[in-house]
């Protein structure tokens, strides 16, 4: 087994790398959906949705950048172009979004598999006792499964 500068398998942490750049990639679509359902969204009510999404969009962003800076400390180059990320995604892309049923449905399903990737890291870097990805992984996990509960309770639907 030979071990990088920061103590990790490095076959292991390779693994871990590939998979934080597929998560990066949905993350990636999911932030672009966030930004268009924030232009988009009409009705009445137009002013506490724009709010919310902006919140989610500035919330995507920044884990946008802490998934890439992770990628990084692992030895690997994160995905960078929107070709990468359209070919590795799986977050379903929202086009001309403008109800806020839709818009919401959206989020849960993006979210959904953004929490599928990220429990399938976390279980990779538990194993490979790579507590920094670990970390985060279960941060996000955290959040979002909170916001899957709130945006399906909006919805009048249960989890």
């Amino acid at each position: 087994m030979t071990l990088n500068s920061i103590g990790l398998d490095t076959h292991k942490t390779q693994i871990i790398a590939e998979d934080l750049n597929h998560l990066l990639a949905n993350f990636q679509i999911y932030y672009q959906n966030l930004r268009g359902i924030h232009w988009n969204i009409r009705g009445k009510r137009f002013f506490d949705l724009h709010v919310k999404f902006e919140e989610l969009y500035t919330d995507a962003n920044i884990k946008v950048d802490q998934i890439a800076e992770r990628i990084l400390t692992l030895g690997v180059t994160p995905l960078h172009t929107f070709e990468d990320y359209t070919k590795a995604a799986k977050v379903p892309v929202g086009k001309d979004i403008s109800e806020d049923e839709k818009a919401v449905k959206l989020i849960v399903a993006s979210l959904t598999e953004l929490l599928n990737i990220e429990r399938q890291i976390l279980e990779q870097s538990g194993n490979a006792n790579d507590e920094g990805t670990n970390s985060m992984m279960s941060d996000f996990i955290t959040e979002q499964e909170k916001t899957v509960w709130m945006m399906k309770a909006w919805l009048g639907e249960s989890i």
